[in-house]
């Protein structure tokens, strides 16, 4: 007689996520704002030499210490996106971001 182990389901072993309460329409286009830890209905994929990697890496080991709690990859990304779309909305052409790219 085969022995089946009871195994918790996926409501019991994934923790809810909140959702954020939605602001004001115009507030919401002024301002991206990292999404933070939320679910994430959409994925992109990117590719990194090792270089960078390690140096987002080193970024993330360093705010943990500054910050006394961990920060994930891709936490991190998402608030460097988010920083750099305010940027480019506030400053236009002459963001970091556009400056980057332009040299490209």
């Amino acid at each position: 007689m085969p022995r089946r182990v009871s195994m918790p389901g996926a409501d019991e072993l994934f923790r809810p996520t909140a959702k954020k309460q939605p602001g004001t329409q115009a507030e919401t286009e002024a301002t991206p704002v990292d999404s933070g830890r939320v679910k994430h209905d959409e994925k992109m994929t990117v590719y990194l030499t090792a270089e960078e990697l390690l140096a987002i890496e080193q970024a993330r080991l360093q705010l943990r210490v500054a910050l006394g709690r961990t920060v994930d990859r891709g936490r991190f990304v998402r608030a460097a996106i988010a920083e750099a779309l305010a940027e480019l909305e506030t400053h236009g052409t002459d963001s970091a971001v556009a400056q980057r790219l332009g040299g490209v």
